[in-house]
């Protein structure tokens, strides 16, 4: 008898809190803009961080609750921000397309290793070890840190250089922050030149790093009509906001260390 009176008991509470629950969803709900999953359904849903919110939901729920700009989706881009724009009844703005570029040469075929690494496979474990395996401390290590990191599978390792398929790559930038020796940069997308070396040594030690690799001899700085170029710490660099894309320097570079990235 007393089983059973505890089991009513017990039922009776459960029904009491359940009636309390669903009395307090009704009255203490917290109404949420329909637009917010509006805009959600729009976002590819990536959850890449390139927008600078944790994720698409959060990106949505900022645009129609913060005001946040609409055209931050990079994955998305412009068609994207069109859509959201009109949910919001708002203008898109310019949205630029960004491409990833790997801005090292350093393949196989340009650089060695200064030693054999049985670790494992990453990047960032490499580089560890006195700087990295690879003959060049300031180019590429291969270990696919970036690709592993990449939501889109634009990214791939082929004779121990990173490639970016640009058709793939989305410019979320994850690849970016995954490579520790940061010679993988997120940039808008034009004809104007790269300096792909970030080799900071002097001509001659560059050389016997790396083939492909800017020896600082100021040929491209020389040449450059518009001023837009200057050889620092030994590597030259290319003010991209004087640059016109003539492609002078391109030409010019002894090593072909400057370059027209595919990013189309």
């Amino acid at each position: 008898m007393s089983v059973v009176m505890a089991v009513v008991i017990v039922a009776a509470t459960g029904l009491v809190g359940a009636g309390i629950l669903v009395i307090a969803s009704k009255y203490l709900a917290v109404e949420v803009d329909p637009r917010i999953t509006m805009v959600a359904e729009e976002l590819p849903g990536a959850n890449c961080g390139a927008c600078g919110f944790a994720g698409c939901a959060d990106y949505a729920g900022a645009i129609v609750e913060d005001g946040a700009e609409v055209n931050l989706c990079v994955p998305g881009g412009a068609a994207v921000a069109g859509k959201v724009a009109d949910i919001m009844g708002t203008d898109a703005g310019d949205v630029a397309q960004r491409k990833a570029i790997v801005a090292c040469q350093g393949s196989f075929d340009h650089a060695t290793n200064k030693y054999d690494y049985a670790g494992i496979d990453s990047c960032k474990a490499n580089a560890a070890l006195h700087g990295g395996s690879s003959s060049c401390p300031y180019g590429c290590l291969g270990y696919g840190d970036c690709a592993k990191a990449c939501k889109f599978g634009a990214i791939e390792v082929r004779d121990g250089l990173a490639r970016v398929n640009p058709v793939l790559c989305t410019g979320c930038g994850a690849c970016e922050e995954a490579c520790p020796k940061r010679v993988i940069w997120i940039r808008e997308v034009s004809e104007k030149p790269v300096v792909m070396c970030a080799n900071h040594h002097r001509g001659a030690q560059t050389r016997k790093e790396c083939t492909a690799g800017c020896i600082g001899c100021k040929k491209c700085e020389q040449t450059c009509p518009e001023g837009a170029i200057v050889v620092r710490d030994n590597v030259a660099r290319i003010d991209l906001d004087k640059c016109v894309g003539c492609r002078a320097c391109v030409n010019v570079c002894p090593v072909k260390a400057i370059a027209i990235p595919k990013v189309v």
